[in-house]
C-alpha cells in the first residue's frame, strides 16, 4: 500500500521556489529601478551591494510566498468544494488521484529557474503548470465520475476561477481609478 503523504512536501517546496524565482526577477527590476531614480546610491550608503540584494529578496520572496499560499489555499478550497459536489463515491484511489498533481507543480517550480530572466516567461511558465495540473487531475478523477459530474466538476472550478478573478480586476480598476481622482490637477485655480 502506497502511503498517500509520500509527497506531502512537495507543495511547500513548490511554493518556496516559485517564491524565490519571481523575487529574483523583482530584485533584478528593482535594482534597475532604483538607479533609474538614483535612490540606489542613498541605499548604498547604509548597505553593500550583496547586503541589499539579500535584503529585497527576502522580502520579495515573502510577498510571494505570502501570495502562492494564498492561492494554493483557494485552489485547494475551490477544487475540494467541487469534488464535495460532483464525487459521489468516496474511495482510497479518489483520493490518491487527486494529491498526486504536486509533482507537476513541483516540475513547473524547477522550470521556472530557466525563465527567471522575464516576468512573462515566469507568469507563462505558472499558467502552463496550473492548466496542466488541471487537465491531470480531471483527468485521473474521472473514472470515478459520471461525465456529467466530470463536466460539472471542470465547470465549477472555471466558474469559481472567473468570478474570483473578474472580482479582483473590478477593484484593481476601482482602487486604480480612484487613485487617478484623488491626484489634484496642475490647472490653476481660478
Amino acid at each position: 500500500m502506497k502511503n498517500p503523504y509520500l509527497f506531502g512536501y512537495l507543495p511547500f517546496v513548490t511554493v518556496v521556489l516559485f517564491s524565490l524565482t519571481f523575487g529574483v526577477y523583482s530584485v533584478g527590476e528593482s535594482i534597475i529601478f532604483f538607479k533609474e531614480i538614483g535612490l540606489y546610491q542613498g541605499m548604498r550608503e547604509f548597505l553593500s551591494d550583496f547586503q541589499l540584494r539579500i535584503f529585497l529578496l527576502t522580502m520579495y520572496t515573502l510577498v510571494f510566498f505570502m501570495v502562492f499560499a494564498a492561492l494554493k489555499l483557494i485552489a485547494t478550497t475551490i477544487h475540494e468544494t467541487a469534488l464535495l459536489f460532483f464525487l459521489k463515491e468516496e474511495s482510497e484511489g479518489s483520493y490518491s488521484a487527486s494529491k498526486s498533481g504536486a509533482v507537476i507543480y513541483f516540475v513547473g517550480a524547477l522550470v521556472s529557474a530557466f525563465g527567471i530572466q522575464s516576468w512573462k516567461a515566469l507568469v507563462l511558465i505558472f499558467i502552463v503548470t496550473s492548466f496542466v495540473y488541471f487537465i491531470y487531475v480531471v483527468y485521473k478523477l474521472s473514472p470515478f465520475m459520471s461525465l456529467t459530474h466530470t463536466v460539472g466538476l471542470i465547470f465549477f472550478q472555471i466558474v469559481i476561477w472567473s468570478v474570483l478573478l473578474a472580482v479582483l480586476i473590478y477593484i484593481v480598476i476601482r482602487l486604480y481609478n480612484g487613485l487617478l481622482a484623488s491626484i489634484p490637477l496642475s490647472n490653476p485655480v481660478k
